[in-house]
């Protein structure tokens, strides 16, 4: 059997399997990149179902059909007029259950003609690095997480897809395309074609991409609280309006309100503190650093004791929800009272 992979080094090495179309004898596969994932698994398929996923050597299992004694019959049946044969096994948890040492048995005597791939997509993958058996079905597989991609690899990507659809991007514009689709590859890809065949231009611009693309709940509740804390009321309005449209229930659009002027209380810390803004994204886990950057901008906007209050404001309305008969009513309360945090 091909030697394992660190967790941590399992999507470079994956990629250069992928390029040499040498695969190992298994695979688990997790993260939140679900694009990469779909990718890589594709891939796979290609290489060694060529003929397609309703032949002999393709065997798919899912939780709700998932057996050990399938398993192993599916991995001991010889591949037809092909070197290997696949087996995926998708949202079954390996590491749970009494079949577990069956399972760990299997993946330990696994043959070279089958390539078996573990996916964990609803399910979460949460091994016990405590317990022997979990440690010993580890050391049979290579890991691989598909890591949402740093700024300026998803930056690069972003630029190379537009250049493919014969458009250009700035770098300032493709970081907000970032933002405001949350950053996944998967919303990405789509949206990009999207804003490729709307622009008339040769480079897409802001107001392109304004045009078409759907911001997340997370990006649009950020621009609440920027226009808040800016003293842009009747920007803020517009945009609590836009949050309503969005079906979300008041819990949840308070909840990421609250987040956004916690993050601007920590922003304001550190502008205070003298603190940087890789600070501040340790501090608050941002994933982005222009993300801290605005942030930050925001936070010079505004004081210590503002953003303390507008983020006791936040607590008080979100205590208050559960026992009130009109949370929306509570949640434009809220903005109202945020308008003029200065003067509470």
């Amino acid at each position: 059997m091909p030697q394992k992979a660190k967790s941590s080094d399992g999507f470079k090495q994956l990629n250069e399997a992928m390029a040499l179309g040498q695969f190992g004898c298994c695979y688990i596969f997790h993260g939140e990149e679900r694009y990469l994932l779909e990718r890589s698994l594709g891939e796979i398929r290609k290489k060694l179902c060529p003929d397609g996923l309703d032949g002999f050597n393709y065997k798919r299992f899912d939780g709700n059909n998932f057996s050990a004694g399938g398993f192993e019959e599916a991995i001991d049946a010889l591949p037809a007029f092909s070197e290997r044969t696949l087996v995926e096994v998708h949202d079954f948890d390996i590491f749970k259950g009494d079949e577990k040492p069956v399972i760990g048995d299997i993946l330990a005597n696994l043959p070279d003609y089958v390539c078996v791939v573990i996916i964990y997509d609803t399910v979460p993958y949460k091994p016990d690095g405590r317990q022997k058996l979990d440690k010993a079905i580890l050391n049979c597989a290579q890991v691989v997480e598909f890591a949402v991609q740093e700024q300026d690899s998803l930056v690069k990507w972003i630029k190379r897809h537009f250049k493919d659809a014969r458009k250009l991007i700035s770098t300032a514009d493709a970081e907000y395309l970032v933002l405001i689709t949350g950053g996944y590859m998967s919303s990405l890809h789509g949206e990009i074609g999207k804003v490729a065949a709307y622009s008339q231009s040769e480079t897409v611009t802001r107001a392109d991409i304004d045009a078409v693309v759907t911001p997340v709940l997370d990006t649009v509740a950020y621009k609440l609280t920027d226009a808040l804390m800016r003293r842009e009321h009747a920007s803020a309005m517009r945009i609590l309006d836009e949050l309503l449209q969005m079906r979300e229930t008041p819990h949840k659009l308070i909840y990421s309100i609250s987040l956004k002027m916690r993050q601007l209380l920590a922003a304001r810390v550190c502008i205070e503190s003298k603190l940087s803004r890789h600070e501040l994204i340790d501090m608050c886990s941002i994933r982005y650093e222009f993300q801290a950057k605005a942030l930050m901008d925001t936070a010079r906007k505004t004081t210590l004791a503002e953003c303390r209050k507008a983020v006791l404001l936040c607590a008080q309305i979100a205590h208050e929800l559960n026992s009130t008969p009109e949370p929306e009513a509570r949640l434009i309360e809220l903005i109202i009272k945020l308008a003029f945090v200065n003067k509470v």
